[in-house]
């Protein structure tokens, strides 16, 4: 072998690893590039609603200040006083929950069927006089929560809502990938934004340093979001029970038939139990106890005292107590007899197996409650650096892109990028609508834009 070909073989695969290299940089830019372009304006709606959801007890405190505060007083109301105060005002009405109120300077709530609306009636559980009315369709939070949640559009913005959350994985795992340093010695444009290389470095600074700041958080509250899903969410769920860290048997308390109707379908109850079988009520003939005997249970049984008590609807059904405190320690779900008031199943956070713990806790860091005001402003500063990397990135994409196409990095297809690939299969196996999308995405790519000239040179440009 001559000296001339013994320089050259070096050459050349240095030159093909550094192409290689290049085109699968270039091959991640264009799939982070179009999955930010798509999904960016459903990121920006979670961070806003979200950012405005966490504080939701501030909020409330101050709208409904007169549905909730109350003069503490000697003596208290019993809770079946409170009742047929309520029943009286509305004739004919259903009883279909109550809630004491967790602290001497806070309401009593009824929830009523009346006249084909649902009602809740705050009550001053010392005088008995109501204070307020609300109908549940009018409770500005819940609104908030359910714009965040399915973006008020039902089944089909629930799949929009974890679609963009899928996504946002994708997003983060390439955006890393494009962040991480290969050769740069400094740290600047890497942990901080170089301000004195130019606007076009400033631009792309202010983006890729703040998503790298709040990826951490930003994957944490999408895969604490996602538990609450209608698609992901319930299959994780199934999963979860089969594998047997749902629920245990240990909270039955007795030997109660069960109804074969899961615990979510009667109330609203903390994620851990939603799939808890409800049991039956023993009817002997017998008359449904007092809300009285129901909430002195509760007292005596330690429940927290934000508790709500869901009435039974129908003979065979039974009381439901559920908390949503705070704290994830402190949930519970309980299911007393309508006729003895007996505690038929008793499920709370102790009980919970591993997952089911680690779901609560991320639930309630995800809604800002675990460490309270603290647990906010951290949320907060993630939502915000959300709403600034899309901010960042749309404008980014705005001063760079050429007036015919978007501006998007050649690709040499992922077929080309073995570990790519293989990273966008397993993304689409853990996140399945993420994997359709691939799909759909490989479909249009190949049968369209590839074969279509003027398609081609717009995606291309």
């Amino acid at each position: 072998m001559s000296m001339r070909e013994k320089v050259v073989q070096p050459a050349s695969k240095e030159r093909k690893s550094k192409q290689k290299k290049a085109k699968l940089y270039k091959t991640v830019w264009r799939w982070h590039f179009y999955a930010g372009l798509i999904i960016a304006p459903f990121l920006l709606i979670l961070a806003v609603t979200g950012s405005i959801y966490l504080f939701k007890p501030q909020i409330e405190n101050v709208i409904y200040a007169d549905y909730y505060d109350v003069t503490p007083q000697d003596e208290r109301l019993a809770d079946s006083e409170i009742l047929e105060t309520v029943r009286d005002d509305y004739p004919g009405a259903t009883v279909t929950s109550f809630r004491p109120g967790e602290d001497q300077e806070r309401s009593s709530e009824v929830g009523l069927s009346y006249e084909g609306e649902s009602l809740t009636v705050f009550v001053n559980p010392y005088t008995g006089e109501q204070l307020r009315e609300l109908n549940a369709e009018d409770r500005i939070m819940d609104k908030i929560e359910e714009f965040h949640g399915e973006l008020m559009a039902g089944t089909l913005g629930d799949r929009i809502v974890e679609l963009a959350a899928s996504w946002g994985v994708v997003l983060i795992v390439t955006g890393i990938f494009l962040w991480f340093p290969r050769k740069r010695k400094s740290l600047a444009g890497v942990l901080y934004p170089r301000f004195h290389k130019g606007k076009m470095t400033l631009r792309r600074d202010l983006h890729a340093v703040p998503a790298f700041w709040i990826a951490a958080g930003m994957l944490f509250l999408i895969m604490t979001g996602l538990p609450w899903s209608g698609f992901w969410g319930t299959n994780f769920q199934t999963i979860t029970t089969n594998a047997g860290v749902g629920y245990p048997p240990s909270v039955w308390v007795g030997d109660a038939p069960s109804s074969g109707v899961e615990t979510q379908e009667i109330a609203d109850v903390p994620w851990a139990a939603e799939t808890l079988d409800v049991p039956k009520s023993d009817i002997q003939g017998l008359v449904p106890v007092s809300i009285d005997d129901i909430t002195a249970t509760a007292e005596r049984e330690g429940v927290h005292p934000s508790y709500t008590v869901i009435f039974p609807s129908s003979e065979e059904g039974v009381f439901t107590l559920s908390a949503f405190p705070p704290k994830a320690k402190d949930e519970i779900t309980m299911h007393l007899d309508q006729y003895s008031g007996a505690v038929l199943a008793d499920y709370r956070y102790d009980n919970y197996e591993p997952i089911g713990k680690l779901v609560a806790w991320g639930i309630t860091l995800h809604k800002g409650t675990e460490f309270g005001f603290i647990n906010q402003l951290i949320s907060l500063a993630i939502c915000l650096g959300i709403i600034l990397i899309v901010l960042s990135g749309f404008y980014l994409w705005w001063k760079r892109k050429p007036k015919h196409g978007t501006g998007a990095p050649k690709s040499a297809g992922i077929f080309n990028m073995k570990l790519f690939l293989v990273v966008l299969i397993a993304l689409g196996i853990i996140f399945p609508l993420v994997g359709l999308s691939i799909i759909f995405i490989l479909l249009i790519d190949i049968l369209l834009i590839k074969r279509i000239p003027a398609l081609h040179r717009f995606f291309n440009a």
